[in-house]
């Protein structure tokens, strides 16, 4: 190992190495994501809709849960204030 004022230039060169590798497998993975999804709209499936369901998955069923009830919630109150709205 070599020292240049005490810094170990063979130890930072294998990080750094190490980090080049792990940017170019996940470059490689993006590519990958980048087909699948182009697949899919191949298929006449939608993005946004399978993003959206990727977001969800990643979220606990707690989680899930109580997202799914705000939503419902609030879409319960927009269309209150709509009905009242258009009552005026």
């Amino acid at each position: 190992m070599s020292d240049t004022d005490g810094i170990a230039g063979t130890r930072i060169l294998s990080i750094i190495e190490r980090i080049e590798q792990l940017e170019e497998e996940i470059k490689a993975l993006n590519e990958g994501k980048k087909e699948v999804f182009s697949e899919a709209k191949g298929e006449g499936y939608d993005l946004k809709v399978l993003k959206e369901i990727l977001k969800i998955r990643k979220l606990d069923r707690d989680e899930r849960d109580e997202q799914e009830s705000l939503i419902d919630l609030y879409m319960r109150a927009m269309s209150a204030a709509e009905e009242t709205k258009q009552a005026a």
